[in-house]
């Protein structure tokens, strides 16, 4: 067996199942799971009309670098999204299987396998997505965290030594930020190009809830902003999906767009990985990329909870409205992410996620601990039935 598969931790929901056992909601009460962030909303007639349509096409196999109408769709998609930003379909573009397996791939390709000396380090936010640190260290890298701390939870980079920043090969960055839902500003990004620079690491941006913000903040990806400070994409590779952006999470679909060497060399491998997207699959995607009005409704179905749930647990909790995303991030009373989480299941059956399972223990702390993310997948009134059992619960 590959002993890097013992590096790996319990995954954040596998943990809560194990601290909620033997706990019982009461009887007769139906659970609410707030804890995933799984999209609940349904899948737009226009994905699922295109996939349909393509099913007799299952007979062919796909090519790894995908359709060249995904790719061009892809591309296109990009240019309206983020001012015009142009993306060569043919090198710049490469369509995957979600953000999520594209994530874990892509350290693979980048980090060199070390048997003498240092391991390549790879640096994340903390808290952060797990799959980053999996991919790490079953890179063969070893993980290094910079915590997000209030007000703006995004990563405080001169928490990372210097030392460390010498041999770092990989940044992770995920804007909006998973779970607080805060945005990086053209400034962070400057910031963070500016050690690029200065150590010449690979930036991959997952921005996976790019299309969930509110009242027209659209936040500004990491390719968008390298054009707007006058950088190439030399070094970057920003990963996107269907899933959250469309409602889809089970038709894994996705892509990766930025430097044409690094994609070069990710296609390579995901020849070799078996990675191709099926061509019906790829039909879907394509008309999904070229449809804006159902990505309109879904953003307007999200923002219509965080108007009726916010107000109510503002009755009760220090929280606000995040920068973009579907998820509240909140400061819980006491501080002890876990008893409150507990309490929650056993006295009003409803789900959340410890922050401190969502980050590590750091010399500066644990930055999850005193939190619990909160996901506003389901439907309205199940969201603000939870909020008032909540607030009710924390207003005595």
């Amino acid at each position: 067996m590959n002993p890097l598969l013992n590096t790996l931790q319990p995954y954040p929901f596998a943990r809560l199942r194990e601290a909620l056992a033997g706990i019982h909601p009461p009887a007769g009460v139906v659970p609410v799971p707030l804890h995933i962030g799984e999209p609940k909303h349904p899948a737009p007639v226009v994905i699922t009309d295109a996939l349909t349509a393509a099913l007799p096409e299952l007979e062919q196999y796909p090519l790894s670098a995908g359709l060249p109408e995904l790719r061009q769709a892809c591309a296109d998609w990009a240019a309206r999204r983020y001012g015009g930003l142009q993306l060569n379909p043919e090198t710049e573009i490469l369509p995957v299987l979600g953000s999520r397996e594209a994530l874990f791939a892509f350290a693979q390709v980048v980090l060199e396998h070390v048997s003498d000396g240092p391991k390549p380090a790879v640096v994340c936010p903390n808290p952060f997505y797990q799959i980053y640190e999996g991919a790490a260290l079953l890179g063969g890298g070893e993980i290094h965290f910079a915590n997000c701390r209030a007000p703006r939870f995004l990563p405080d980079w001169s928490q990372v030594p210097q030392a460390v920043w010498q041999r770092t090969r990989l940044v992770f960055v995920c804007s909006p930020g998973n779970p607080s839902g805060s945005v990086m500003q053209l400034g962070d990004w400057a910031e963070l190009f500016a050690l690029q620079e200065r150590y010449g690491f690979v930036i991959a941006s997952d921005e996976c809830y790019s299309e969930i913000y509110f009242g027209g903040n659209r936040p500004i990806g990491g390719l968008q902003a390298a054009r707007q400070l006058g950088r190439s994409n030399k070094g970057i590779v920003m990963f996107t999906s269907l899933s959250k952006r469309s409602n889809v999470p089970g038709l894994r679909s996705g892509f990766v767009a930025g430097d044409a060497g690094l994609l070069k060399a990710f296609l390579l491998y995901r020849t070799y990985h078996g990675s191709a997207m099926s061509i019906p699959v790829q039909r879907a995607s394509t008309a999904a990329w070229n449809d804006e009005a159902h990505v309109v409704e879904n953003r307007r179905l999200y923002q219509e909870k965080f108007d009726k749930v916010l107000p109510i647990l503002q009755t009760a909790f220090d929280v606000r409205l995040p920068d973009a995303s579907f998820y509240i991030w909140l400061k819980v009373p006491g501080g002890d992410d876990l008893a409150f989480t507990k309490t929650l299941w056993q006295q009003a059956a409803v789900q959340v996620l410890p922050g401190r399972f969502l980050a590590r223990d750091t010399g500066h702390g644990n930055p999850g601990a005193g939190y619990v993310r909160i996901a506003l997948v389901a439907d309205v009134e199940t969201c603000v039935k939870a909020a008032q059992t909540m607030a009710a619960l924390y207003r005595r």
